[in-house]
This record gives structure tokens, sequence and C-alpha cells, in this order.
């Protein structure tokens, strides 16, 4: 109960200032925060929110077929903790459907720095 007390609070943000880089579905991605719901409590922040990020992966096709692009922007929404100025990140991003798989959901983890 005493972590609810009055010198924490709930507020949207646009921006928060987390730079996170991690791993998900076999590839890597870095990602800022971006708009969020932010609760925080010095020296603890959590933010539940979109994740505008760069999803570095190779694609695996059969030979001579054509491939997508191994650097590619996507959007995600998920959870990023903050003690302090380091980051913990817990992503979730969405594979759309292909001709040869279907769409799924992937969960990632990821670590990086609050500004």
């Amino acid at each position: 109960m005493f972590f609810f007390s009055a010198k924490s609070q709930t507020k949207a943000v646009l921006f928060d200032g987390t730079i996170v880089a991690g791993y998900v579905d076999h590839g890597a991605f870095i990602n800022c925060t971006g708009p969020s719901i932010k609760f925080s409590k010095k020296p603890y922040t959590v933010l539940l929110g979109l994740l505008p990020s760069l999803r570095i992966k190779e694609d695996k096709v059969a030979a001579g077929a054509p491939k997508n692009a191994a650097l590619t922007p996507n959007l995600g929404f998920g959870l990023t903790t903050a003690f302090r100025h380091v980051a913990l990140q817990v992503p979730l991003y969405y594979n759309p459907k292909t001709a040869v798989k279907n769409g799924e959901w992937n969960v990632g983890v990821g670590l990086g720095y609050k500004f």
C-alpha cells in the first residue's frame, strides 16, 4: 500500500526518452518508447504503450524466391519498466500471414537505457 502514495503519478506521455535493444522471433529489434501510459514513483517507472521499432531479421526463403529486407520498420506494443537509468522491456510484435505461415504474435525481451 505504501507504493501507491501521493508521490506517485500516472499520466499519458508521447515519448519518455528510453531506447531499448532486444531479441524477438529469431531476430533483433531497436526501439524507443512511444505513446504510452506512464506510472512513476522515483526511482521506478512503468510504461504500457506503443513501441516504434526497427526489426533486424534475415528472411529464410527457398532458393531463388524473393526475400524481405533485413532491416524493417515495425510497431509493437508492450511493457517497459525502468529503475533509474536501466530499462527492461517485454514487447509484442505481430508477424502477418503469408502464403506459407499463419500470422502470429511474438513476445520478446529487451534491455535499454532511460535518458
